[in-house]
């Protein structure tokens, strides 16, 4: 503001702009190396202690999954599906029956597709 040469305003904008540019470039860089930092499990050595119980943990959780997986291929009704859903606390528990939800939709939409191709060929 302080200049009236229109072309060193126009220098001064462009610095300022460039100025601007490079900061937002570091500022994404500085979250990039947030978020893909390697993660705390491959530093065992600093938590051996807590390691084979996370393990038994992790392990158990597997199993759970499991069992859940196969009990789900049972249930044949959405509405029982969609109250497992929102009794479910853990994310992975919930990933399952929302799969599970889709598959009956998708046979059911099938199923249905099919009965109405039977039903214009008569």
């Amino acid at each position: 503001e302080a200049t009236l040469d229109l072309a060193e305003r126009r220098r001064i904008r462009s610095a300022i702009r460039e100025l601007q540019r490079q900061e937002l470039e570091r500022d994404e860089e500085a979250l990039a190396s947030k978020r893909f930092r390697p993660e705390r499990g491959s530093h065992r050595q600093d938590d051996k202690e807590n390691w084979p119980r996370s393990r038994r943990l992790e392990e158990g959780q597997q199993t759970a999954l499991a069992a859940l997986s196969r009990q789900l291929e049972a249930i044949t009704d959405v509405e029982e599906l969609t109250k497992l859903l929102r009794a479910a606390g853990e994310y992975e528990e919930r990933k399952l029956i929302r799969a599970a939800i889709r598959k009956l939709r998708a046979e059911e939409i099938e199923a249905a597709t099919l009965a109405g191709n039977v039903q214009s060929s008569r």
